[in-house]
């Protein structure tokens, strides 16, 4: 088990030694509640775009299921007749100039693996810049939009928004409830009162503490030739190799044994970089891994290699919100 793992399972199993981490956990909600506060009270500068800006990320370290959430909002605005516009950090991403267009043909390393994933799937004018406000400018100045989503960026202060959305894995919660790095909080959990709505993926109902919301998957699909199999393409009990780079990879392996698999889990770290020798495992079985995965896969995948399609399911509540948020920031588009 890696550094990172440990402290992982640190933060949301407990560990005495984390007390030790108290004082610089102290410094850093310092540090994150005075930069907040510049923004609040006018001392920096937020860039205020022309359309509506919604942010989707979270409080914690580690995945909540931004990227299906916002392939879920870009389908379901299109729906309503809304031209959407997307921006991304681009983690891990080493693009020739910034900001950077993403293409579905661009090599993953280029552009981020979610940015790829996100524009393979969609086809939606998406710009990655650490700077936001930067990629926001650049994607107004080359398209007609309506809104645009914004990857994350949730404690991105100079980019101002007129929606919040925050995920939690509701299996998870919120750790031990401490900020960095004696806890998985980006900003003290108090941080969730300002926010306009809360998701918990992986809850069955809404409650108090926000809207459910659910992660189905959908289909198998080929790395190769993109073909899609249905999900009972392996027989019940059928054992298959497992792989994930992502936020919480047991989230996947979980996924798989709900579909009556049993998978070898193979996890790495969240945005990993593979290589063909990297993946090959023994026994010789089914390989099935993330979409996420996938798009850095692809180029040396062999015939049989497959990604978990999942698609994101928020609850009817959260629907009907968010479409009378649509009302109120677009009046005349929808």
């Amino acid at each position: 088990m890696s550094f990172a793992d440990r402290l992982q399972h640190a933060w949301y199993q407990g560990h005495p030694a984390l007390r030790l981490l108290m004082p610089l956990e102290l410094l850093y909600r310092r540090v994150v509640k005075a930069k907040r506060g510049r923004f609040l009270d006018g001392r920096s500068a937020a860039y205020r775009a022309a359309v509506p800006i919604i942010v989707v990320g979270n409080i914690t370290v580690g995945g909540t299921g931004k990227t299906p959430l916002i392939l879920w909002l870009i389908e379901h605005c299109r729906n309503r007749g809304l031209r959407v516009g997307v921006v991304s950090r681009g983690y891990g991403a080493k693009p020739p100039t910034l900001p950077w267009r993403v293409l579905p043909e661009q090599p993953a390393e280029q552009s981020g693996d979610e940015p790829l994933l996100i524009v393979q799937r969609t086809g939606v004018p998406l710009m990655i810049d650490p700077d936001r406000s930067r990629a926001v400018r650049q994607l107004l100045e080359t398209e007609p939009l309506d809104l645009i989503l914004s990857d994350d960026g949730l404690q991105h202060y100079r980019l101002a928004r007129d929606l919040e959305l925050v995920l939690i894995d509701a299996v998870r919660g919120l750790g031990n409830g401490r900020c960095l790095p004696a806890g998985p909080l980006r900003e003290p959990a108090e941080r969730l009162e300002s926010v306009d709505a809360v998701l918990l993926n992986g809850a069955e109902a809404d409650s108090a503490n926000g809207y459910a919301f659910a992660l189905k998957p959908v289909a198998l699909v080929e790395l190769c030739s993109g073909e899609r199999w249905p999900l009972d393409h392996f027989p019940s009990g059928q054992q298959l190799h497992a792989v994930a780079g992502i936020g919480n990879p047991q989230r996947f392996f979980t996924t798989l044994e709900t579909l009556h698999w049993r998978p070898i889990p193979h996890a790495f770290a969240d945005h990993a970089a593979y290589s063909s020798e990297q993946l090959k495992f023994s026994p010789d079985l089914p390989l099935v891994m993330t979409e996420k995965d996938a798009v850095k896969c692809r180029p040396f995948a062999p015939p049989g290699w497959s990604y978990l399609q999942v698609q994101a399911v928020p609850s009817g509540a959260f629907v009907t919100w968010f479409d009378g948020q649509l009302t109120r920031l677009l009046p005349d588009h929808t």
